[in-house]
């Protein structure tokens, strides 16, 4: 269960890096990966549970799935880098289930985080206005008025992902699943 409390740390460093600087390390990432192999590495090879709770083969497997979803967002929609390095090396200590498990929550938490954000910086009616607006416009009932670079600006809300993939990481890690429903 050495696994379990290094990719704790590792996390929490991450988070604490992603919110003051903007900037999740490569080598807090790098060297979490190289950890997470060598540690289902002494699982496999000794066959104990004190090292990490997963396999060598498991491992490889959660860091390749949940490294090659986060790399197609980084491509499709723009993610920083860091959030890619960070959520791969958490499937690579935690394996191929718990690791999307944890991608999943990752995204439910960081979207909440930014609605949040939304909200509060823009106002609930202000924005509910804006949807309205824009499903109408997709419907054909009305014509949408585009953005002023005001609005645009507004629309620019840093999302820091470690943060959440800290508390989806608790989420799975620690079954606090149970608590929240």
């Amino acid at each position: 269960m050495i696994a379990t409390y290094v990719l704790l740390c590792l996390t929490v460093v991450a988070t604490l890096t992603d919110v003051s600087q903007q900037k999740i390390y490569n080598w807090t990432t790098y060297s979490g990966i190289v950890i997470a192999l060598i540690l289902s590495g002494g699982q496999t090879l000794f066959a104990s549970n004190v090292y990490s709770e997963v396999s060598f083969g498991a491992s490889l497997t959660g860091l390749a799935a949940c490294g090659g979803i986060m790399l197609i967002c980084f491509l499709l929609f723009q993610i920083g880098g860091g959030d890619v390095k960070l959520l791969a090396m958490m499937g690579a200590f935690l394996g191929l289930e718990p690791g999307i498990e944890t991608l999943l929550w990752t995204f439910v938490i960081g979207g909440a985080m930014a609605a949040v954000i939304l909200i509060w910086k823009i106002g609930m009616l202000k924005l509910f206005k804006r949807i309205v607006q824009q499903l109408m416009c997709r419907f054909g009932v009305g014509v949408w008025d585009e953005l002023s670079p005001d609005e645009k600006q507004q629309l620019k809300i840093p999302l820091y992902l470690a943060p959440a993939a800290l508390a989806a990481l608790l989420i799975v890690q620690f079954e606090a699943v149970e608590f929240l429903f």
